[in-house]
């Protein structure tokens, strides 16, 4: 009589003791419930549940990611652009990630949106330009923040285009080319600085080096024509040009030294008359 329940139950009672086993990869942990009680978290390995009491649940504990739809915004200087994000997000908590929320992954989701719009809002368009690695930052800190008691913790978030009216591309594009061509008049100017001081100091060298003018003028002459046959040279000692120098110099001297006397003359017959 005993043998033959024991041989009735134990089918039941194999099917009961394997039916209750669960295997937790090692990236999850399985919440348990025991009539609707939060009774424990079973870690990654063979556990087992009481079948008709206990139910567990599966939470994933790596990275996840959301890929924020394009999201029309107003900035601070009201231009409106279109922004495509990525959130990056991982549950650190699973009791809390279970109990306290009922869809994590859609609640973050919505809540990335909605900060993104806030903080973008609040910030003119030169600025989400030049500083979009800050600005997803301090998005990702507000986040974060909101999702902590729901046992999420947001990684990162990234945004990858920011999309700019068509007018306003024009704009830029005009006010990039008149920036590059300030640029270059500024670099050539500076240039041309710099080779009308070389030249001055070069006219200088040539000047108190003896032979130096002769040699530079040699080399000019040589450049003029590639053909020599096509090519007639006057050549002039530059001795001779510096005596006319020296005459040119003395001739002016002594026009001053006439005129000088011509005036002391008229100065004195002036004075004559008077008397």
């Amino acid at each position: 009589m005993i043998l033959a329940t024991f041989l009735t139950l134990a089918p039941i009672l194999v099917v009961f003791i394997l039916g209750g086993l669960r295997v937790v990869d090692q990236y999850e942990r399985g919440v348990i419930l025991t009539f609707g009680r939060y009774a424990g978290v079973k870690n990654p390995g063979l556990t087992w549940i009481l079948l008709g009491v206990q139910r567990m649940i599966k939470i994933d504990l790596r990275i996840n990611s959301i890929d924020i739809p394009r999201q029309e915004v107003i900035t601070k200087d009201n231009v409106t652009v279109g922004i495509n994000a990525v959130v990056y997000f991982r549950v650190v908590n699973p009791v809390k990630a279970f109990l306290e929320i009922k869809d994590y992954y859609k609640a973050t989701a919505l809540y990335a949106q909605a900060a993104l719009r806030d903080v973008i809002g609040g910030i003119e368009l030169d600025d989400l330009l030049a500083e979009r690695k800050k600005i997803a930052t301090e998005i990702r800190s507000v986040v974060d923040v909101a999702t902590d008691p729901w046992g999420i913790s947001v990684t990162a978030i990234k945004i990858q285009d920011i999309e700019l009216p068509a007018d306003m591309k024009k704009v830029m594009a005009k006010q990039a080319e008149a920036e590059r061509q300030r640029r270059a008049v500024i670099i050539r100017a500076e240039g041309e600085m710099q080779a009308a001081e070389n030249l001055s100091k070069a006219a200088e060298i040539l000047n108190y080096a003896p032979g130096g003018l002769s040699l530079r003028t040699l080399k000019t002459i040589d450049n003029l024509q590639a053909d020599p046959s096509k090519m007639v040279i006057f050549a002039l000692p530059t001795e001779v040009l510096e005596g006319f120098k020296i005459l040119s110099a003395q001739k002016g001297e002594g026009k001053e030294g006439r005129r000088e006397y011509q005036k002391r003359k008229f100065e004195d017959s002036d004075l004559d008359e008077n008397k």
